[in-house]
């Protein structure tokens, strides 16, 4: 684990590949101290082993037909999967002045959609047609597809879970689930919209660069 400090006191810890379980188990250690204050805001950027996992209001018909394992996790959202080639940050952030969770999933569409911008995918931006995450709208590449996945809990007035940005994974994961129980949209990736090979370590000094748009203005 590598740790680094960003402007506005965010604590970055890299983490690499790991299971999603136990990242799960370090995120609630992490919101516990951050309730107390006993650390600054943090946020984990790493990747997991391929896993799918189902948020508090996923549909049934969404799941997997095959009987492939879903983690049942207690952030927002619907089914989505994790894997190699996906950078997903967690922060694990106080939110001080008000306790506006909708706020908090706009910064984070925001913060994405600049990450986005800044490697020329420059038609992503956040909501579309009230769909949570970061977007590319119908072109002529194809209909609206998600980039980007967020789902969030909030537990006194501090975050965790998060997003996971779609830099180089395996396209097909999401093959066998309605991903976020929508089906007249597609899943994309900054490599798919590119046409060239956008790796996770390329991607990871761009997001944390942008992290400090988490945190609430003055």
């Amino acid at each position: 684990m590598s740790v680094s400090a960003q402007p506005g006191k965010i604590t970055v810890r890299k983490l690499g590949l790991i299971d999603y379980r136990e990242a799960w188990d370090y995120q609630k250690e992490l919101q516990r101290r951050r309730i107390d204050d006993e650390i600054d805001d943090t946020v984990l950027l790493l990747q997991h082993p391929s896993v799918y996992t189902a948020g508090r209001r996923t549909e049934t018909w969404a799941l997997p037909r095959d009987g492939t394992p879903v983690v049942t996790v207690d952030r927002g959202g619907q089914i989505t999967w994790h894997g190699p080639g996906q950078l997903v940050g967690y922060p694990i952030v106080k939110l001080r002045k008000k306790v506006d969770v909708v706020a908090y999933v706009r910064r984070v569409e925001d913060m994405i959609s600049e990450v986005c911008r800044e490697f020329g995918v420059g038609s992503a931006r956040g909501r579309l047609r009230d769909r949570t995450g970061v977007w590319l709208p119908a072109d002529d590449r194809g209909p609206e597809r998600k980039i980007c996945a967020i789902g969030v809990r909030v537990r006194w007035a501090t975050t965790m879970h998060g997003f996971a940005l779609n830099c180089n994974p395996d396209m097909g994961a999401w093959d066998r689930i309605a991903p976020c129980a929508i089906t007249d949209a597609e899943v994309t990736s900054l490599s798919a919209e590119l046409g060239r090979e956008v790796t996770v370590d390329e991607v990871t000094p761009v997001v944390e660069k942008h992290l400090p748009m988490l945190l609430e203005g003055d």
